[in-house]
């Protein structure tokens, strides 16, 4: 079965009304369930530590990182582990979605309609038939300096 190189797969997710997507090449894994181990005096989008059979990685709380209303203390969220600069990176989600075959041509810068630190984690776009898939700039999302959450160069 011959692939078609001109598609880029996308591995989507869910942040409350937020549909999602990385690079299937910069996901490592997903998990259900973790054990997250909290960090005193973390930056607040920072939920903690995990351990990835003996690798410790760092927890994002992609709701708090995004500035979207906190999850429900009932709900689950879903790990899906990235890798960025080398170094793995744990990102919560609400839901983990397909992995999608979209075609480059069709990428578009942001939407207008996003602000605040979103504006600089969202890479761009695809409009799909009945939604808008938003492209996560993993680097970015999981660059936090210190104290202050904001986006570091």
């Amino acid at each position: 079965m011959k692939t078609d190189v001109t598609t880029l797969q996308l591995c989507t997710f869910r942040l409350g009304s937020l549909y999602l997507g990385v690079n299937v090449l910069d996901v490592q894994e997903v998990l259900y369930r973790a054990e997250v181990c909290r960090v005193p005096h973390a930056d607040p989008a920072i939920s903690g530590l995990i351990n990835l059979r003996g690798q410790i990685a760092t927890t994002i709380d992609m709701r708090t990182r995004l500035g979207i209303e906190p999850r429900d203390p009932e709900s689950q969220p879903i790990h899906v582990v990235v890798r960025s600069a080398g170094e793995s990176v744990n990102l919560l989600v609400d839901k983990i979605g397909d992995v999608l075959a979209v075609d480059p041509d069709l990428y578009e810068p942001p939407p207008e309609t996003i602000s605040g630190i979103a504006k600089e984690l969202i890479l761009g776009a695809y409009k799909l038939t009945d939604e808008l898939l938003l492209i996560l700039d993993v680097d970015k999302a999981v660059a936090i300096r210190p104290g202050n959450g904001e986006v570091s160069n």
